[in-house]
């Protein structure tokens, strides 16, 4: 319903991912099919990997906040205009996302973070607006002090921080210094739900 919403009437230019993941919860792989149809899958992880993941997850708030229309606008916008590099990059990240859900299903969550982190680099050459100074200095940062991948969350451009890392104390007290504020996070496993 929500992406009926967004897409169809209000011709917002976004992807399911985020109204699947909300209403199905969990850690799960979705399958965006041509016709439409979605495919979901829970991760095939044991329980003390998908809680070391969870556990190993720092985000923090940017301070940016935006509307995710002007971001997604440009890469529609290409996509729709068939340019290669825009398909090209799609294409990747796409992969990546399989490669991302073999690394969780392995255990191999250093090899995750480092996969967020080149998501993060084809992420932002989608358009310049995907970041700015702040958020590629407290990046940089982010890796200097443990972080072993990260990214913006959603569209990019503001929001939210999210970094792996297996050294979360030496990362939380860096951008603490730096006045980010962390946001406690836990997985959802019952989706949505009607109250």
């Amino acid at each position: 319903m929500a992406c009926h919403i967004e897409l169809e009437l209000l011709k917002e230019p976004i992807g399911k991912q985020d109204q699947y993941i909300a209403a199905f919860g969990g850690v799960t792989a979705f399958k965006f099919r041509a016709d439409g149809k979605v495919d979901a899958s829970p991760l095939k992880a044991s329980d003390e990997i998908i809680d070391l993941l969870e556990d190993n997850l720092v985000m923090v708030s940017t301070g940016y906040y935006r509307a995710a229309s002007a971001v997604l606008k440009e890469q529609d916008d290409r996509s729709k205009k068939n340019d290669q590099s825009m398909i090209d990059n799609l294409h990747f990240v796409k992969e990546l996302g399989h490669r991302s859900r073999e690394a969780i299903e392995t255990g191999n969550l250093s090899r995750y973070g480092e996969l967020m982190h080149e998501h993060w680099l084809h992420k932002k050459k989608r358009s310049p607006l995907m970041s700015n100074a702040d958020i590629d200095r407290w990046y940089a940062l982010a890796l200097a002090n443990g972080a072993i991948g990260g990214k913006v969350i959603g569209a990019g451009g503001g929001g939210f921080l999210l970094f792996y890392s297996e050294e979360k104390g030496k990362l939380r007290a860096a951008l603490r210094k730096e006045g980010l504020m962390e946001i406690k996070l836990a997985f959802d496993y019952e989706g949505t739900k009607i109250l």
